[in-house]
């Protein structure tokens, strides 16, 4: 089943017919394969872990897939003559995405952007650089909007310094570094439900130590801050999360294992600790499903005299989930927002 930004592009696949087309931020669907029908080769580069895995098994000889804040090094001079941008989610992240098509777009390349009337596409010829041609509005179907232009001179070079913000950030375990990609949620400041996380991390935490939907790296920062002896796993989904939590150990001189899963679908093994303030939206829509399977995961995933600690809005149905799979349910503190949740094996 298509998406609908992804049907709306099926209506107009006469736009690049023939052509050898990139494809970024895609969602999670099979287009890109779809999309071999008119293209004569398709190149599709995923931010979301889960939209790769989707999309994965039909890669052949004329579709190539990849996950990542850009291509590999050796696809990074790779020039197309249409790229295909939906329009994210996060909408800061489109304007890396613009500059990113542009350094893959040959000189009058075309560049389509489609996204839902709901997600903040009205607002395209704003955020659109002048290296491109001023978008046109080509279609209004499946409640989306698909514009195209095309691009008119070369562009500036992508670094990646251009799209991130360093900030010292303040926390129970001492003054960190904290670098934040466009895209990833940050506030520059402790958010309450990490504070709370934070003001109370075990003391006897020791081994192999799990962050789950470690986004900017605050959590395993201050982690490693209290214990550098942790071996720590960082894992999220998102490819500018995993990129911002590098840069944030990087600039604290940590090191960590960071890698990409579909929930605890890419870890293997058990941990002497897992620490979280665990997603709860798939998208723009919240969901308890995530929580349903984060909690059950990691209750087979806890070694014995394991700790797993998380936290979580109160509105969240954690309780009854946690008492299913752990037996009891430990609420080690909490605020008018947030609980902490405790539990040792």
């Amino acid at each position: 089943m298509l998406t609908n930004p992804s049907q709306a592009l099926i209506r107009n696949s006469e736009l690049f017919q023939q052509h050898k087309v990139l494809i970024l931020n895609y969602e999670a669907d099979t287009f890109a394969s779809q999309c071999l029908e008119s293209a004569s080769n398709v190149t599709a580069l995923a931010f979301d872990f889960n939209h790769h895995q989707t999309l994965r098994p039909y890669a052949n000889n004329t579709l190539q897939c990849y996950f990542g804040h850009q291509l590999p090094d050796d696809l990074l001079t790779e020039k197309y003559d249409s790229v295909i941008i939906y329009f994210p989610k996060a909408k800061p992240l489109m304007g890396y995405l613009l500059q990113l098509a542009a350094q893959h777009l040959v000189i009058d390349g075309l560049l389509v952007i489609v996204g839902e009337n709901k997600g903040g596409i009205k607002s395209i010829a704003k955020l659109t650089p002048d290296y491109f041609s001023t978008p046109i509005k080509q279609d209004n179907a499946r409640h989306c909007l698909l514009y195209t232009c095309y691009l008119t001179r070369v562009a500036p070079p992508l670094l990646l310094n251009d799209w991130f913000s360093q900030y010292a950030l303040d926390t129970p375990q001492g003054q960190l570094q904290i670098c934040n990609l466009v895209g990833v949620f940050s506030e520059k400041r402790l958010d309450q439900g990490t504070e709370l996380l934070l003001s109370h991390l075990p003391e006897n935490l020791q081994g192999r130590v799990l962050d789950f939907g470690c986004g900017a790296g605050v959590i395993s920062a201050a982690l490693l801050k209290a214990n550098p002896q942790l071996s720590i796993e960082c894992i999220d989904i998102n490819a500018m999360a995993l990129e911002s939590c590098r840069l944030t150990l990087a600039a604290n001189n940590m090191q960590a294992n960071i890698y990409p899963s579909d929930g605890f679908n890419q870890i293997n093994g058990q941990f002497n600790g897992i620490i979280s303030n665990p997603p709860f939206h798939d998208g723009l829509t919240s969901t308890t499903d995530i929580a349903t399977q984060f909690v059950k995961h990691s209750a087979s995933s806890l070694a014995p005299k394991g700790i797993w600690q998380i936290v979580a809005n109160r509105h969240l149905p954690y309780s009854d989930t946690i008492a299913t799979y752990f037996g009891n349910v430990n609420v080690l503190a909490e605020n008018n927002k947030y609980k902490l949740y405790f539990h040792q094996r």
